[in-house]
């Protein structure tokens, strides 16, 4: 793929931002999709995004800035989506049936579409009928704040054709950023939304005042419950769903991302997570972060589906119990002590 050809993004959180800085920095023109026209007449003027990594500046020559969503993704054969995934079908479901026909979609969302547990691939395939062989994710430990530092990071670009996930993965790969590539489209989704589940339990626990070492042991037991589940729906869900035959759990894609979503204090969902075992309420802590936590929609969403699934999942369901169903976080913990390996 040429640096010619434009590249679309949908959103201007972070994590958009620091993506269009990894692709200006490589040459490449972006069209960037923002709702705001203040935030768009701010960076045309002071070259920054004056709500996320404000210490960011672009060179404006690549960028094409608009609120006009159709046309920003009618000029690019690629389109990125990183908008929160609770506010995805917001964004898109204004647009025609055939705006992404023949577009290659790289989904950076790690989360799932909340009420209808859906995959991002699976709303694409049902609104705009996108095969899953033009749908690629990014994935792995990859912190908006310190890519867009240039603090040297490794993001996993997952599709069906490994070619085809090489020429997406090839516009982001420079000196501070590597590339891996792998197939398992479906399998790397759920472990995206897994560790932010995970992560928001690390925060719980962080917030009832327990030590790293409990924490060391909380983690480990994730990445149990997080491999359990995916083996498991990997039988569940067959060859339809497109889970790649071999599975490298330890790759940085699962584990690392695992690792960083619970330790990093850039993490959101550990931040969430932390207020909740402070005695927060979900409300009052969604107010005073201003940002989505993915794993509070991950939470429910995976409880569903794990219904059909039947995995061994005590954490995970011990989060959502907390956020949904008001268990008391200090009772929870004490219960899951007794199980941990």
């Amino acid at each position: 793929m040429s640096k010619a050809n434009p590249i679309a993004i949908v959103g201007s959180g972070s994590w958009a931002t620091a993506l269009a800085k990894i692709l200006t920095d490589n040459g490449q023109c972006v069209y960037w999709w923002i709702r705001n026209e203040d935030t768009i007449r701010h960076m045309q003027l002071r070259h920054h995004n004056k709500h996320y990594l404000t210490s960011v500046y672009f060179n404006t020559a690549l960028l094409q800035l608009s609120d006009n969503l159709q046309t920003v993704i009618a000029a690019c054969d690629t389109v990125i989506l990183a908008v929160p995934s609770a506010f995805l079908t917001s964004v898109l479901d204004a647009l025609p049936a055939d705006a992404l026909r023949n577009k290659n979609v790289i989904s950076a969302i790690k989360g799932m579409i909340p009420d209808e547990n859906r995959l991002i691939n699976e709303y694409l395939l049902n609104k705009f009928s996108l095969p899953l062989e033009q749908y690629f994710t990014i994935t792995g430990p990859c912190h908006a704040e310190e890519v867009a530092a240039e603090k040297l990071s490794y993001l996993t670009f997952s599709g069906l054709q490994p070619a085809s996930a090489s020429a997406m993965a090839a516009l982001f790969t420079n000196a501070n950023l590597q590339t891996v590539v792998n197939t398992d489209v479906i399998g790397v989704q759920y472990a995206a939304l897994l560790k932010n589940i995970y992560a928001l339990g690390a925060g719980i626990a962080h917030g009832l005042d327990y030590g790293d070492n409990f924490l060391s042991v909380l983690i480990t037991n994730s990445f149990r419950e997080m491999q359990g589940f995916l083996e498991k729906y990997g039988h569940y869900a067959g060859t339809e769903h497109h889970l790649a035959p071999e599975h490298d759990y330890n790759a940085s894609a699962y584990l690392g991302d695992l690792l960083v979503t619970c330790y990093s204090l850039h993490s959101r969902n550990r931040t969430f997570g932390n207020m909740i075992g402070k005695g927060y309420s979900v409300k009052s802590a969604q107010l005073e972060m201003n940002m989505v936590a993915e794993g509070y929609y991950a939470s429910k969403c995976i409880y569903e589906i794990n219904k059909e699934v039947g995995a061994y999942m005590p954490l995970a369901q011990a989060v959502y119990a907390i956020l949904w169903e008001d268990q008391n976080a200090a009772e929870a913990f004490l219960s899951l002590e007794k199980g941990f390996i």
